[in-house]
């Protein structure tokens, strides 16, 4: 399946929760939660952040691989799903949402003073 219509299915599924707000991630189109991003298509892979034993499981079983954005480490929690499991996006995309939303929010940055 093509992966950018795979998305498209993914996001018009997850906008149906008032609560998911869609904003660029490394360039990509991304899925949050406040202002926690759960889901993106980066390079035609769907990009999802799931608890890390999850994430190892798949990775594991060859179902994923570690997300690496192209700064030489992968991202903790996240993990990349190749198009041919385009069938199964929604359900990821849906575990990752649900998985951010028991995050605590993010501590506002301080700012330096001068």
């Amino acid at each position: 399946m093509d992966p950018e219509k795979a998305f498209d299915r993914v996001m018009a599924a997850l906008r149906r929760d008032p609560r998911v707000g869609e904003a660029k991630m490394f360039g990509a189109l991304g899925a949050k939660v406040g202002d926690k991003y759960f889901a993106m298509l980066y390079k035609g892979q769907l990009v999802v952040k799931l608890p890390a034993d999850r994430a190892a499981a798949l990775v594991a079983r060859g179902d994923a691989v570690p997300f690496d954005p192209g700064h030489g480490r992968p991202m903790k929690e996240w993990v990349a799903f190749s198009s041919d499991l385009a069938a199964r996006w929604a359900k990821l995309a849906d575990e990752a949402k649900t998985f951010v939303e028991t995050l605590p929010a993010a501590k506002p940055k301080r700012r330096k003073s001068r």
